[in-house]
């Protein structure tokens, strides 16, 4: 009994080690292209992703754990063994690459982590399941790379003025955040709901259906809040132009952080759900903080330094093209929650920014340093294969050492 008591305590330390690492590699990313462009400081930038990644965490979380936690492995059940294995490997790998200034992603090494650890358990090879995750992943940089590439074009264009293109990239924010789910607005079926779909329910607003479950009454709730934040982002243009883009710049970056907390707290906290509903009895509300508390004090603590590799090393993009970057970051990361598929915000964060650094600025240059992309392009296969060979690894081991315990 004692020994089973240590080996869940080691695994609820694994997974608040996890989403401290987290906190401080992936929910990082998406304000570097505010930082990058002298829109804020990385400091503050630090402090900010900090308290709106946690809110994410808890507000928009859990989406993710169900595939982490279930759906990689055929055949068994994650004990509290193999977790602790999966996420002290994954958070250990993840660490060392944040010390040396490489972000690795978390998702593709929670992955390989836990896919070992399963193996090792005596599990199969979930082949169905990789093979939509893996084509997701594949889809992400050409997807990304496009309309980053593409927005930054036009805002960059002279024929699209900048009190008309910010503002109808503000307005498709807004329609999109309508949508997103949470944690707090519960569906009839048990799952997440989103504020649209709250509000046209209670107010029983147009229920005539447009396809599925999508109803007349939250097209009416996503565009109004479409209009409201296109014509608040309008507002702070016409009154300081120059001013107005960092305000948006800023403040987009930190919706997409609020959505890599929603996604990201999946990952170190997905392995314990089973624990948390069977050994423990805890509703995950509470398994959902303690992911938002490690990834609070990661991105406090840990966060600067790859907010700082990410900004400089990557790309040195203007506030338009980092306006650029970040829309295709969101509406991929949400898609992903929506599809319950894990994702890596460094490589969601990368691939915008690349795509909008080919953008050419003026002296011809693209901002982005194909040698930086590179070793990150191979520290994201490597960290995968070396996740799950070593978290293989490390399960049987500390099975042995239990067992003698």
């Amino acid at each position: 009994m004692a020994s089973v008591a240590l080996v869940l305590a080691i695994a609820l330390l694994a997974a608040l080690f996890m989403s401290f690492t987290v906190g401080a590699n992936s929910n990082s990313a998406p304000v570097a292209p505010a930082v990058g462009a002298n829109s804020l400081s990385v400091l503050r930038a630090a402090f900010l992703v900090g308290i709106v990644a946690g809110l994410g965490a808890v507000l928009q979380g859990g989406s993710i754990s169900e595939t982490i936690g279930r759906d990689l492995v055929a055949g068994v059940t994650i004990t509290p063994l193999a977790a602790a294995a999966a996420l002290l490997t994954a958070a250990t790998l993840i660490t060392i690459g944040n010390s040396r200034g490489y972000p690795i992603p978390s998702a593709f090494t929670v992955t390989g982590a836990m896919v070992g650890a399963g193996i090792a358990l005596g599990g199969g090879f979930a082949v169905h399941e990789y093979v939509v995750i893996l084509g997701f992943w594949f889809t992400i940089p050409v997807v990304e790379g496009v309309l980053a590439y593409g927005l930054a074009r036009g805002l960059r264009s002279d024929s699209v003025p900048e009190t008309l293109g910010i503002p109808l990239l503000g307005g498709a924010v807004g329609y999109a955040l309508a949508n997103i789910q949470l944690t707090v607005i519960p569906t009839a079926s048990g799952g997440q709901g989103s504020v649209a779909r709250y509000l046209a329910t209670a107010s029983h607003l147009f229920p005539t259906t447009v396809g599925g479950s999508y109803t007349l009454g939250m097209v009416a709730v996503s565009v109004t809040c479409g209009l409201v934040a296109l014509a608040g982002t309008r507002l702070i243009l016409l009154r300081n132009e120059s001013a107005g883009i960092d305000q948006f710049l800023v403040v987009l970056g930190l919706v997409v952080v609020f959505t890599s907390g929603g996604s990201q707290v999946g990952l170190a906290t997905g392995p314990l759900e089973a624990i948390f509903e069977t050994d423990l009895q805890l509703p995950s509300i509470y398994l959902l903080a303690l992911g938002g508390g490690g990834i609070l004090l990661g991105a406090w603590i840990r966060g600067p330094r790859l907010v700082q590799a990410v900004s400089n090393e990557y790309a040195s993009l203007g506030p338009r093209r980092s306006i650029a970057a970040l829309v295709p970051a969101f509406l991929i990361a949400q898609l992903a929650i929506v599809l319950g598929i894990p994702i890596s915000f460094n490589k969601v964060m990368i691939a915008s920014i690349v795509g909008s650094g080919l953008a050419t600025d003026s002296s011809g240059g693209s901002g982005v340093s194909p040698r930086k992309v590179g070793i990150t392009l191979g520290s994201w296969v490597g960290s995968m294969l070396g996740a799950g060979i070593v978290s293989y690894g490390l399960y049987h081991l500390l099975h042995v050492l239990s067992a003698g315990g």
